[in-house]
């Protein structure tokens, strides 16, 4: 099987799929919104992954649960893309920076909601679970 030319291991998207706990339908969803992209293909067309297409894709998988937009997530990921390009102008890693300082006041706020909306589904359960003894 011939592979693109891809640094370091590979891994196809059953095993990504399994180590992010995600669904393969998910991993595809991203590449065709332009979200993620896998490091390279086999001559087959197989997609493949390096540990930092993993890595990408832990990330949009713990902004998910907050809300965040596709378009959002591919805001947040060219700004770490931008902080983990050695070469990139100082300035523009200072404005990926600022963004990415906005965006994590923003993920409290919305962390805090989610804090609340459970505390709220605990406190219903509990007047569910009270009715049931009477």
């Amino acid at each position: 099987m011939g592979e693109q030319s891809v640094e370091g291991a590979v891994m196809h998207i059953g095993e990504v799929a399994a180590r992010t706990e995600l669904s393969l339908r998910s991993l595809r969803h991203w590449e065709e919104v332009g979200l993620l992209t896998p490091s390279g293909r086999t001559d087959g067309g197989f997609r493949l992954y390096t540990e930092s297409d993993v890595d990408k894709i832990l990330v949009i998988r713990r902004m998910k649960p907050l809300g965040f937009s596709i378009e959002e997530m591919k805001a947040v990921m060219g700004d770490l893309e931008v902080l983990d390009d050695a070469s990139s102008d100082p300035a523009a890693g200072q404005a990926a920076r600022d963004r990415l300082a906005a965006v994590s006041g923003e993920a409290a706020e919305r962390r805090e909601r989610l804090v609340r909306q459970l505390e709220m589904a605990d406190e219903f359960i509990g007047l569910l679970a009270a009715r049931r003894r009477t």
